[in-house]
């Protein structure tokens, strides 16, 4: 199809100038021609190349894009608008969004620091995320897709080789052949396996890699047996390209681009999670090497994946559904063992019929906490502390080190800042105490259960105290008589603060 020209009136958009014109598609700008119509956003128009030379693929990714967008929703993709008769001008119209993408980003030739990197690589996981959760999976996310709004934000464009678990797989039915951009395909996509989150996850650390290094981890091959390589090869460690890059980095970066999916991140919330607190990345030989992998490594793996079948993998919301982070919150003072001992209980419940979800151990502590002496009032100190104290709490529970980590919070608004802290990392489950008021209290005071548990995104698990040993009953007494909620709201609120008392 020839490119529209300014002015032009298609089913009452006014064509204004064409602002991208790439091989399966020209995108215009367009308006309502009808004034009284609004969107209150402004338009761009996508219409698909059908010449002479095109492949039935550019049609095709166009029938899927229309049928993906109208179910979209959310902060990370363009808002759909309209779209064509597929039998008379097939285009489809949507959100236009300010910014620039990630393409232009790497053009600069600007060399990004590893806080920059973790940045654009939370933006990047968290929109990924938020499309796995509506059960689509991208399948050709590459910097050129990757859209970056003023606040960081990133939104993800073109998804016309993307795949919804609810709908018909086109590309997969009509062309069965590996189908995405070399230079990010996943190995599973190389073989055929469409559907697996997993694999977007591929794609981002591509990008990571990029950003890291400045080139691409499997350079850009223009043949099948080129993309192949990636189901055996690993790329050249980072660092050994920029001995700047840090330890933690790499192990994200390469993590991401394993060749079995089952070896990268489990979900997108976990590769955000890790961006977020370098500290608690558990750098393992992946993340500290320099030298390539030995030739009969490589060698091995070639043989295995001559055979190599992926499985196809469940609905991508089921798939990530069964990875949760999951938050628990401690409390730090005049709290009893059985206390302790029942959020540890009830925290490996939430964990043991899911292998692969995350910890996150959280004790919120009051800004103006301090000490008897100078060097211990330091915030080092203090931290250092309490970290050691949540160390301590989760030894038991005999997770991998990189499933589970500790955070201390500091804030006067302990409710608020553990609801910040889910929504921020995408946490699925809180675990905390149940407040042990009576109903009569509970009228007139919010305590910090009963808030989080009101204005909470996900779901909260309130543990009641349960005493595992006959020898605690003493821990109970003590409960009864002295422990529990406070009545005024200030002690309310600092349940997980300065005297949280028990949370049981």
């Amino acid at each position: 199809m020839k490119l529209l020209e300014p002015g032009t009136v298609l089913d009452g958009f006014t064509i204004q100038e064409c602002i991208h014109s790439g091989g399966m598609a020209h995108i215009y700008q367009v308006h309502y021609t009808d004034s009284r119509h609004h969107t209150g956003f402004p338009m761009a128009m996508k219409v698909p190349r059908m010449t002479t030379g095109d492949g039935a693929e550019n049609i095709v990714s166009f029938e899927i894009e229309t049928q993906i967008m109208q179910v979209l929703t959310g902060p990370y993709v363009p808002r759909f608008v309209a779209a064509g008769d597929l039998q008379r001008v097939p285009y489809l119209v949507m959100e236009y969004v300010h910014g620039r993408t990630l393409q232009h980003w790497l053009d600069s030739e600007l060399q990004p620091d590893s806080d920059e990197v973790a940045r654009l690589g939370i933006a990047m996981a968290q929109a990924a995320h938020a499309l796995h959760q509506q059960n689509t999976v991208h399948l050709d996310l590459k910097p050129a897709n990757v859209l970056l709004r003023d606040d960081g934000q990133a939104v993800l464009l073109d998804f016309g080789l993307s795949c919804h678990a609810h709908y018909p797989d086109l590309l997969a039915e009509q062309l069965r052949k590996a189908v995405g951009s070399p230079a990010w395909i996943a190995p599973e996509q190389v073989v055929g396996v469409r559907g697996d989150p997993r694999s977007d996850i591929f794609a981002i650390g591509v990008m990571l890699y990029q950003l890291c290094t400045g080139e691409l981890p499997f350079g850009e091959p223009q043949t099948a047996a080129g993309m192949r390589q990636r189901l055996w090869m690993d790329p050249v460690p980072p660092r050994k390209l920029r001995p700047g890059v840090p330890a933690w980095l790499q192990e994200v970066v390469l993590r991401c681009l394993e060749p079995v999916a089952a070896d990268r991140y489990p979900s997108a919330a976990h590769l955000a999670f890790d961006l977020a607190h370098p500290e608690q990345v558990h750098v393992t030989q992946r993340g500290t090497r320099i030298a390539g992998t030995p030739f009969l490594t490589h060698f091995k793996r070639w043989i295995k994946a001559a055979g190599m079948h992926y499985q196809p993998s469940p609905l991508p919301s089921q798939q990530i559904a069964e990875v949760p982070i999951v938050m628990v919150a401690v409390p730090h003072k005049d709290v009893t063992d059985a206390t302790l001992y029942s959020l540890r209980q009830a925290a490996a419940r939430s964990l043991g019929t899911r292998p692969g979800a995350r910890l996150a151990c959280i004790t919120v502590i009051s800004p103006g906490l301090t000490s008897a002496s100078v060097e211990e009032r330091s915030e080092t100190n203090v931290h250092r502390r309490y970290l050691t104290s949540l160390r301590q709490w989760a030894q038991p529970l005999e997770k991998p080190e990189n499933q589970i980590s500790c955070h201390i919070l500091e804030s006067s608004d302990p409710a608020q800042a553990l609801l910040d802290y889910a929504r921020g990392n995408n946490v699925s489950v809180i675990v905390m105490g149940a407040a042990t008021h009576g109903l009569k209290t509970q009228r007139f005071v919010a305590t910090v259960p009963i808030k989080v548990a009101m204005d909470a995104p996900c779901t909260v698990i309130l543990v009641k105290q349960a005493l595992p040993f006959e020898q605690l009953g003493t821990q109970s007494e003590k409960a009864s008589s002295g422990a529990g909620y406070s009545d005024s709201d200030s002690d309310a609120l600092g349940s997980f603060g300065d005297d949280p008392g028990p949370l049981g």
